[in-house]
């Protein structure tokens, strides 16, 4: 009986395991079709300090298109934004600073992916640059799909990212001009 008993406790552990990994790569697979890049996602990836960033392709309002991977070799400060967002509102004119005063000398690339998915449309999305006289990339995200791959929950959520193309940092809430500097000083 003692033996029974013991041999159902492994059998369920292992079926858990297979489970766990079958759902893991369901959602790689299900990332790869969102997204469409599988190179970059069978790399040791995720969230945690170190990881690669999960590569992705957004066009700018003028229709450039601007991707992630093409960017290393440069420190890169990834913003996931919305027009609504007060916090974001709030963020912006120190990203602004940031990138006038100090982004060239720190070789660094400021990249502000609006969720677009979710805001108010493109006419908005202007309105709002050209009020706070933002001059970095800003992209357009069609659909959840990169919000999902970066685990964006809230926003304002920045990430930061060394030459490599490894997440350093991810920071959750504004950041103002004397936070980004501390960071960016982190990165290789």
């Amino acid at each position: 009986m003692k033996k029974n008993i013991g041999l159902f406790f492994i059998l369920a552990l292992v079926a858990i395991m297979l489970g766990t990994f079958i759902n893991q790569q369901l959602k790689k697979t299900e990332a790869i079709a969102q997204v469409g890049y599988e190179e970059d996602l069978t790399k040791e990836e995720g969230l945690q300090k170190g990881a690669m960033a999960p590569d992705f392709t957004l066009e700018t309002l003028t229709g450039e298109k601007v991707t992630l991977s093409d960017l290393k070799g440069k420190k890169v400060i990834l913003n996931f934004w919305a027009t609504w967002c007060p916090p974001c509102r709030a963020e912006m004119p120190h990203l602004q600073t940031y990138y006038e005063d100090y982004a060239k000398k720190d070789n660094v690339v400021i990249i502000a992916a609006n969720t677009t998915y979710n805001d108010q449309g493109k006419d908005n999305i202007q309105t709002f640059i050209k009020s706070l006289d933002l001059t970095f990339p800003i992209l357009l995200m069609p659909d959840d799909s990169i919000t999902k791959l970066y685990e964006v929950l809230t926003i304002p959520s920045t990430f930061m990212i060394d030459t490599e193309g490894r997440i350093q940092h991810q920071i959750i809430g504004p950041l103002d001009t004397d936070a980004i500097r501390d960071y960016v000083t982190e990165l290789d």
